[in-house]
This record gives C-alpha cells, sequence and structure tokens, in this order.
C-alpha cells in the first residue's frame, strides 16, 4: 500500500443500495454460502458516510432508520470495517465516522454492506493511503460477500459467492423505482425456505446492451431465485410487485435480494419520479424513491 501526505479535514461517500436486477441461485457450498450469478446496479441513492478526524474510532448513526442499528459500534459493520482498515493501515488514526441512515434495514438492497464499503473508501482518503484495489477488496470479502460489489458501485456481473465482480461496461442509461413495504426480512430465512438452490446461471449476456428497453427484455428471460421463497413469508411483496408491474412506464418489475425491496425497471427519471407520486399517494406508509441508474 501507498500513501500520500495529504491529510483531509472530512470526507463524505455516498453509500449506493445495490439492486439485484436478476438472481440466480446456483449452488450451495459444503461451509454453507450460496453460490449465484446476478447482474447488480447502484442507482444514485443511499446512505451517507462521513469520516473527519479524531483520537479515537467512534461512530455516530442518524438519519431515518438509524433507530434500527443503533446499540453497540462494535456490532456494526460500518465500526467493524473501520477497525479492519485501521489494522491493516499502519498510518491510521482515529477517526469520528457519521452514518447517515437513508436505506431501510434487512431489505434485500445490501445496505449495511454498502455502509461498510463507502467507509473503507472514505478512511482510505482521510487516511491518505491508496491500497490496490485487488488488496481492498479481498480485505472487504472478510465483512461479507457483498461488500466488494459495494466497493465498486458499477454495473456488474457477481458470481462465486460475491466476491467475482465482472464489470459490464456500456451499461444503458435508465431510472427505477425501489419500493419497500416497510417490512424487515431474514436472508438467511429466504435462504432456508428456497426449495431448489442447484439453479441455472444467467442466460448468455449481449456484449452491450443497446438500450434500458433491451436490458429490460433481456432480464425478462432472467429470475431472483428468492423472490418466491420470499413471496411465500411476505404476501405484502405481491403487492409491490403488482402495483408496479401495472404502471404504463414500467419495463420490468422484480424483487432485489431476498427482499422485501422490489423496483420498477424505467426509461428515464422523469417517469420513475411519475411512479413514484402516484403510490405515494396510495400507499403513504411505504418507502418509494426514484432514481437514476
Amino acid at each position: 500500500m501507498t500513501f500520500d501526505d495529504t491529510k483531509l479535514a472530512l470526507v463524505e461517500e455516498l453509500a449506493r443500495a445495490k439492486v439485484n436486477l436478476a438472481l440466480h441461485i446456483t449452488g450451495q457450498r459444503e461451509d454453507g454460502y450460496h453460490t449465484l450469478d446476478s447482474l447488480v446496479v447502484f442507482p444514485e441513492l443511499g446512505d451517507v458516510v462521513a469520516v473527519k478526524p479524531a483520537p479515537q474510532l467512534s461512530l455516530e448513526i442518524f438519519g431515518e432508520f438509524s433507530e434500527k442499528i443503533q446499540g453497540d459500534p462494535a456490532h456494526n459493520l460500518v465500526y467493524k470495517a473501520a477497525q479492519l482498515l485501521a489494522e491493516h493501515l499502519p498510518t491510521s488514526s482515529g477517526a469520528l465516522i457519521e452514518l447517515e441512515k437513508s436505506l431501510p434495514v434487512a431489505a434485500g438492497i445490501g445496505g449495511g454492506s454498502a455502509d461498510a464499503a463507502a467507509t473503507l473508501r472514505a478512511l482510505t482518503k482521510l487516511w491518505g493511503a491508496s491500497p490496490a484495489p485487488k488488496d481492498l477488496s479481498n480485505l472487504s470479502l472478510t465483512l461479507g460477500a457483498d461488500v466488494p460489489m459495494c466497493l465498486e458501485e458499477k454495473p456488474a456481473r457477481i458470481r462465486g459467492i460475491g466476491e467475482v465482480v465482472e464489470p459490464v461496461m456500456n451499461f444503458p442509461t435508465g431510472a427505477m423505482v425501489l419500493v419497500n413495504p416497510m417490512i424487515e426480512i431474514s436472508t438467511p430465512a429466504i435462504f432456508k425456505a428456497l426449495e431448489k438452490k442447484d439453479n441455472s446461471p444467467l442466460p448468455d449476456m449481449p456484449e452491450e446492451f443497446e438500450s434500458i428497453k433491451a436490458l429490460a427484455n433481456w432480464l425478462k428471460t432472467c429470475r431472483n431465485d428468492l423472490q418466491k421463497p420470499a413471496i411465500s413469508q411476505t404476501a405484502e411483496i405481491s403487492e409491490v410487485l403488482d402495483l408496479l408491474a401495472s404502471q404504463p412506464e414500467t419495463l420490468l418489475a422484480r424483487m432485489s435480494g431476498s427482499g422485501a425491496t422490489c423496483f420498477a425497471l424505467c426509461e428515464t427519471l422523469e417517469a420513475a419520479e411519475k411512479i413514484a407520486r402516484h403510490l405515494h399517494e396510495i400507499r403513504s406508509n411505504w418507502w418509494i424513491k426514484a432514481a437514476r441508474v
């Protein structure tokens, strides 16, 4: 790892939500980890991690969903990421980490992993370090299978248990609506309910998607293998998907990750915002956001 003498007073990183456009579960290893084949994107919304110099490591959490993750910092993935990085950077020092929690918790959009990844990115800048991307990725994997992909925050095909990240170049621009019916879901419980774990991988992917419509059409040949078991435990997911699919602007509606957040893929941000406004009118108690992809 290399270092520079630049000392920053404050570093902010957007911890973008991770959305599985398709998620095929292809097997399970002896250690219990599931193997997958997935296409992920990172829309322009998420939590915010801010770090500033301090005598020691500390974590403050605020924001819409902060109450869900208050408690002993040692149990928080953000704090664990900071500790892990500090142990591997000889020039590390303390830092005050501020997490603005705007993404729902246990929602299938990688909020905790995105926060951990953003913390790693922010602290390397604050501490003037330039770790090799591969080294940082390997380090991040010890925090969780989703963290390496969240480090990159770029459209990618994900394989293995999440550690094989293959960027998808020339990804088409578009937008999406994210909807969560304010229900937390246990990922282990959904995997336990998955009846078949050796499913087929993603179909052949074009070298390039000409448009967001072309992407949506290809995605219709794919699946989220966790959607059915999630619906079996949380019926509201079906309601969300039905509402999204019924909107004229929707190109594709599907659940992300292990749920309960679902998305509608749209051509433009204006189209996504139109859907979001309509759903706010009829389901004001849901979490609903529109964002560019």
